[in-house]
C-alpha cells in the first residue's frame, strides 16, 4: 500500500478507533468492530451479545465519513 516504515496495521486501527469515538457510538460497539476481547473474564464468559443493529448503524456512519 506504500506505507512501509510510516504506518502499521495497528496504526490504522488506532486512527479508526479514535475517529469512531469522535462520532459517538458506544465504546463496546467499537471494540467489537475492532475484534477486541472483553478484559473482564466474567463478562466475557456470560455476555455473548453481538449488538448487530447498532453496530450496523455505526458502520453506515463510518462509511459515510470515509466517503465524505
Amino acid at each position: 500500500m506504500g506505507y512501509a516504515g510510516r504506518m502499521t496495521g495497528h496504526g490504522f486501527r488506532g486512527i479508526t478507533l479514535t475517529l469512531l469515538h469522535e462520532q459517538g457510538p458506544p465504546h463496546e460497539h467499537i471494540e467489537l468492530y475492532l475484534v477486541h476481547q472483553e478484559r473482564n473474564q466474567v463478562s466475557a464468559s456470560y455476555n455473548h451479545a453481538m449488538n448487530l443493529q447498532p453496530r450496523a448503524q455505526m458502520m453506515r456512519a463510518w462509511s459515510n465519513y470515509l466517503d465524505a
